[in-house]
């Protein structure tokens, strides 16, 4: 088996069973074909006999050609996610993997959510639900966050009598602070289909979502089927439900978007909590441009 069979066949993987965007089956192809080349593997086994000395080694090597924190700690989880399936070709998915640590990230900056993986998380949540109307549900809930920029606590109270959603919605925030914030067609979409599936009525005085026997909807539940998405398509574990509403001020943001009009749309009480997000637009900039830039690649 050459490394040109190695690379396809974990290609088709993650475009087909993971629907991985093209930027990210890029990234991550591109990972294993450095790591296949260091090693010299010509085979499955070869790779999933791999320990974590050879995984720091290589990382180590990777620093050595100036990649950042955030970068290697995607590489490692990119790495990690082609090595469980180089065990599952090897019939051994069960054995542990090799343990490693990632790099530290400096506490402080939200972690938002690539795009591409914010919709893969929505649609892979909806994919993996027990019933329908769950995953429609589900993805429902995480749409509000990311296209409207609601905490979880504010979508899960939106109540039967707001309903149908228009183009604006009146959120109650923290403190009771009420808000209105646009709801783009995608979102009142996701809400309305929904609506149409579940099987319990809309009660004006109770949440619109519904847990599986008709209760309102917790928040862990919506936090483990993000978590089991996650793990499905390979994401960071900074890839959480909040992580769509940090996405949504970073993408809002870099699209041009005052702070005043941030503020506002995400209910702060002060714009000293907005202004972090120039940070995280700044951090993205740079780890990007370290990407990028012809004079950093290895």
């Amino acid at each position: 088996m050459t490394k040109a069979d190695l690379l396809e066949t974990w290609g088709n993987h993650l475009g087909n069973a993971r629907r991985r965007s093209p930027h990210t089956l890029r990234a991550y192809l591109a990972t294993a074909a450095r790591l296949i080349d260091r090693t010299g593997a010509e085979d499955w086994n070869t790779l999933a006999r791999l320990e974590a000395a050879e995984l720091r080694l290589h990382l180590a090597d990777r620093r050595e050609q100036g990649i950042g924190n955030a970068s290697a700690a995607r590489e490692l989880s990119a790495l990690k996610s082609f090595l469980a399936f180089a065990r599952e070709q090897m019939g051994v998915a069960h054995a542990a993997p090799p343990r490693l640590r990632g790099p530290r990230l400096k506490k402080g900056l939200p972690r938002p959510v690539a795009p591409d993986e914010a919709v893969n998380l929505a649609a892979t949540v909806e994919e993996d639900a027990r019933e329908p109307w769950i995953g429609a549900r589900d993805r429902a809930v995480l749409l509000l966050l990311y296209g409207a920029g609601l905490r979880i606590a504010e979508a899960l109270s939106i109540e039967g009598s707001a309903l149908p959603l228009g183009e604006t919605l009146m959120v109650t925030g923290k403190g009771g602070k009420q808000r209105m914030v646009p709801l783009l067609p995608i979102v009142r979409d996701g809400v309305a289909d929904y609506i149409h599936k579940c099987p319990w009525p809309m009660v004006a005085g109770s949440s619109i979502f519904r847990g599986a026997k008709g209760g309102a909807l917790a928040q862990g539940m919506v936090q483990k089927a993000v978590a089991r998405a996650r793990i499905s398509l390979g994401l960071p574990a900074s890839a959480t439900p909040h992580a769509l509403r940090h996405s949504f001020a970073t993408h809002l943001l870099g699209a041009g978007a005052d702070l005043r009009s941030l503020q506002e749309l995400l209910g702060h009480a002060s714009l000293g909590s907005t202004q972090i997000y120039t940070k995280v637009d700044a951090a993205t900039l740079l780890d990007v441009y370290r990407n990028a830039h012809p004079r950093e690649q290895g």
